[in-house]
């Protein structure tokens, strides 16, 4: 998996604007529409993960900025967020191509694609030490080289091995991220979706499309997502900004 830790354009980057219609259309202190918790609002994002686009080798992937698209107390949201890191249930990706992009995937989930894709190699008895020891109750984004050896006990060649089989990424000399297996794809295809989604409301006239119509249209052959997923994505992103209306809700463009 590639993990080259260079930002790219602004284009991509989670913006942290502040704007006057920020929480219209969604839940603040459980009012308004849709699921009212964050586990609630993870499996609802989830069923928006395509699946079968990856052939059913990924776990399901929400981002953590896509959650405040429905929630606008995002304190409430990282709280919440820690509670399901804590116990276990969820874990907590920097997933690379923004500071900010953190990818959140249910343990369990995690766990079974990567023993899934272990099937038949080398490194599954590692991987899954790895998995009963370190995963189980994660609640890091990143290892160092003296935790990994002297805490969970890893070797030097079992740490190569882990590396090899895409649970952990490089992050610098001696330390190491906590990864996804095979998820350069999913990174593709978001990013590649993101643009072309952003680039219909820019497109649209004065820059900006009622949420309704844009979620109607067909997409371009870039958007391999539900569209639907990049909507929350840009929304919780703030590229766009979003706006009440008798008509419904108005998605504009922000021009960065």
């Amino acid at each position: 998996m590639n993990r080259k830790r260079a930002l790219i354009s602004d284009t991509f980057m989670v913006k942290k604007r502040k704007t006057g219609t920020e929480k219209f259309g969604i839940l603040k202190n459980g009012e308004g529409e849709g699921p009212t918790d964050i586990k609630s609002t993870l499996l609802h994002l989830m069923t928006l993960f395509p699946r079968k686009v990856f052939n059913d080798t990924l776990p399901q992937i929400v981002l953590k900025h896509q959650l405040y698209s429905i929630h606008s107390d995002k304190t409430m949201v990282d709280r919440q967020l820690n509670d399901l890191r804590e116990q276990g249930e969820l874990l907590m990706f920097q997933l690379g191509f923004d500071t900010e992009a953190f990818g959140l995937v249910f343990t369990s989930d995690y766990k079974a694609k990567v023993m899934a894709g272990e099937e038949g190699r080398v490194t599954r008895e590692t991987v899954e030490k790895f998995l009963e020891k370190v995963v189980s109750s994660c609640t890091e984004l990143s290892f160092s080289k003296d935790k990994m050896l002297k805490e969970f006990l890893f070797t030097d060649s079992e740490i190569t091995q882990l590396v090899k089989s895409g649970v952990l990424t490089v992050r610098d000399a001696g330390s190491w991220w906590l990864s996804i297996p095979n998820s350069g794809k999913f990174t593709k295809y978001f990013l590649q979706g993101r643009k072309a989604v952003l680039g219909m409301v820019k497109k649209s006239k004065y820059s900006e499309v009622l949420k309704a119509d844009l979620e109607g249209r067909k997409p371009p052959s870039q958007v391999k997502f539900h569209m639907k997923y990049h909507i929350h994505d840009i929304v919780g992103a703030e590229l766009v900004e979003r706006i009440p209306t008798t008509t419904g809700t108005l998605l504009r463009f922000i021009d960065s």
